[in-house]
């Protein structure tokens, strides 16, 4: 996977993009970073990595910035093209292009060709850029001397200057006691989080029941169970605004 993406700011600074939450803006921008050559990204690992929640991918693909390839959420950037151009000699084709042709027959996607260096179908160069007097080296060596040369005068400073006592560590808090609620006993809640249950939902334990039922039937689990009936929560003041008119997500099962 390449070390740099690049963002467009007909795709960033649309009012489509900003009036999203910033949460489902961050998670665009590393499903961005961490996206293939053509686009395609593993949705879930991404969101297992920055906390994302569900709701987020589901309004970008809502707002139409992303395309759920499959039911383990390989995912294609709508607006790759605009937001990164890659060269054809050093382009890498996707592991999932087959998946992502099958689901986006029309999908705009670059065709790599031979480097003109070599004449050889490798993809993208490591440390050497070629130019018209031959290879040319990026320089990492010379800033590696560099700062080696400024770590070995910090490192003899701190042993030739006294040592500074050492500071008394801060005790961790304790985390709060969560207790088991719900028919099958897997929806954990600490009382501080059950006192807010019981503030913000007249028909809590009803939402307790369903989230204890669904990741008894699903498998599924999350982290912070709070937090997933506010979701929930959300998610259903949206359908009922909408009047009833559901959204499809690609037959996703979240």
């Amino acid at each position: 996977m390449a070390q740099r993406r690049m963002f467009s700011n007909r795709v960033t600074d649309s009012a489509k993009f900003l009036k999203m939450p910033l949460s489902s803006q961050a998670l665009y921008f590393h499903l961005g970073l961490h996206a293939d050559d053509d686009g395609v990204v593993e949705a879930f690992s991404v969101m297992r990595q920055t906390g994302a929640v569900e709701d987020d991918l589901r309004l970008l693909m809502a707002k139409g910035f992303v395309t759920v390839l499959n039911d383990d959420l390989v995912s294609y950037i709508t607006d790759w093209t605009e937001n990164n151009r890659i060269r054809a000699d050093r382009k890498v084709d996707s592991i999932y292009k087959d998946l992502l042709l099958k689901v986006i027959p029309n999908a705009e996607l670059t065709a790599p060709k031979p480097r003109a260096d070599t004449g050889k179908l490798t993809g993208r160069p490591v440390d050497n850029q070629w130019t018209v007097n031959g290879p040319h080296r990026l320089g990492k060596v010379r800033l590696g001397k560099v700062r080696l040369g400024k770590y070995r005068l910090v490192k003899e400073s701190e042993e030739n200057s006294p040592s500074p006592s050492k500071p008394t560590p801060t005790p961790k808090k304790p985390k709060p006691v969560r207790h088991k609620y719900g028919e099958y006993k897997n929806v954990l809640l600490s009382d501080k989080d059950m006192e807010k249950v019981q503030a913000e939902f007249p028909d809590w334990q009803a939402r307790i029941e369903r989230l204890s039922s669904y990741m008894a039937q699903s498998g599924k689990s999350y982290k912070n169970h709070l937090a997933t009936i506010r979701n929930w929560a959300r998610r259903d003041q949206r359908n009922n605004q909408a009047q009833g008119g559901g959204q499809s997500y690609g037959g996703v099962d979240f």
